[in-house]
């Protein structure tokens, strides 16, 4: 950066004149756009340099510069090459331009209104060290829970945390697929997360070919291409490849005796590869992380193994037909999806005439023993399809 430096110091008086005419900030004509690390102290945020003779500047530690440190009042003379200082945020974001060839970069756009840090740092690229700024895209928000991060009122998820849960890919793609005018609102409580995955999910089936429900975004290659980290990634085999539900492993997880990677191989009809093993692996870890710290009381559950909840005595007769049907085409279809055991689930309520809610409060009843849980197909995808059957025989009774 020395060079950056080295131009920002010989034409301070530009520097001063851009700051006072793109954004009305009034510099001292003795301040210089650098900060120099103290030889005392070792502060840099609390330096104040002045008289630039195209060596070195001159300095003082100030105890009263800033209200979160304070100086040690030492002054002195020093070379700002060489590591010993750092430009001012303004020309350190043009300087990286020009230094690394930056042709595009976007910007929050609060840093994009008129006369701010963008503005400013364009006219010094241009003007100071005369290389034409990158193009701007300005983005939106990241709101959570609706509300803008911030971290100085402690809004918001620590990146640490959501990394956690969310594997890189489905980080890239949570930023990728809205426009970046979009606001992202983001809350990583309730089923945002399982949402997130089974949209990764439908993208990734709709771009190996595979027919989808629901619109597509009319670039959903380009959303998956871009998600995946790999910069050679096979596309078309990446999308193709076995994902399981995240909802599904969730459920899973929390039922005690499951042999995940066995139950996964089975539901694929063939052994993992070593790739969607690693999926497998990720989305495993992503779902504990989620069941520990972000979901719904409904989403964690208990399923009453050793005999029929004493719940199912308050279904009506409507209900223990419809328990009844469902185990009639279970027993002929079987299914073992999750998908699959909630068109299932549907389409038995709708032919016994039962309202969907009423046909979730007898499953929820009859294996967890209450009245709301998870998406009700995967939890009987979950369990093994014999006790499902049982199950539901002994409720209709």
């Amino acid at each position: 950066m020395d060079a950056y430096v080295k131009l920002a110091l010989d034409r301070a008086d530009l520097v001063r004149d851009i700051y006072k005419r793109v954004s009305h900030v009034d510099r001292p004509s003795v301040w210089l756009p650098i900060q120099v690390i103290c030889e005392q102290c070792g502060k840099i945020g609390t330096t104040y340099a002045t008289d630039w003779d195209g060596s070195t500047v001159a300095y003082q530690c100030k105890p009263d510069l800033v209200s979160w440190a304070r100086g040690c009042g030492h002054e002195g003379r020093l070379s700002p090459l060489g590591g010993h200082a750092k430009l001012p945020w303004n020309l350190e974001w043009a300087a990286k331009w020009g230094l690394l060839g930056v042709t595009i970069e976007g910007c929050g756009k609060d840093l994009a209104t008129a006369g701010g840090s963008r503005d400013r740092s364009d006219a010094i690229s241009r003007e100071v060290f005369e290389v034409e700024p990158p193009r701007n895209v300005t983005y939106e928000f990241l709101n959570i829970g609706g509300k803008k991060m911030s971290t100085s009122k402690g809004q918001g998820a620590a990146a640490h945390t959501i990394a956690e849960v969310l594997p890189p890919e489905l980080l890239r793609f949570m930023f990728l697929r809205p426009r970046p005018n979009q606001v992202i609102d983001f809350d990583p409580e309730g089923d945002t997360i399982p949402r997130l995955f089974d949209e990764f999910d439908r993208i990734a089936a709709a771009t190996a070919g595979r027919e989808v429900k629901g619109e597509l975004p009319a670039d959903h290659e380009r959303i998956f291409e871009y998600s995946l980290v790999a910069a050679n990634a096979d596309v078309k085999a990446d999308a193709a490849a076995f994902r399981p539900a995240f909802a599904h492993l969730a459920l899973l997880l929390q039922i005690p005796g499951v042999d995940i990677p066995e139950r996964m191989t089975a539901e694929k009809g063939a052994p993992l590869t070593s790739m969607e093993s690693a999926v497998l692996d990720e989305r495993i870890s992503a779902a504990r992380g989620w069941l520990e710290s972000y979901a719904p009381d409904r989403a964690r559950l208990v399923v009453k193994h050793d005999a029929v909840p004493d719940e199912v005595a308050g279904l009506d007769d409507a209900q223990r037909g419809y328990l009844s049907a469902l185990a009639v085409a279970a027993a002929s279809e079987a299914p073992t999806s999750g998908d699959a055991w909630q068109n299932l689930i549907f389409r038995v309520a709708s032919d016994s005439e039962v309202p969907s809610g009423r046909a979730f409060g007898a499953l929820y009843a009859a294996f967890l023993g209450r009245s709301n849980g998870p998406r009700a197909g995967w939890l009987l995808a979950s369990l093994e399809a014999a006790f499902v059957l049982e199950r539901l025989r002994a409720a209709a009774s």
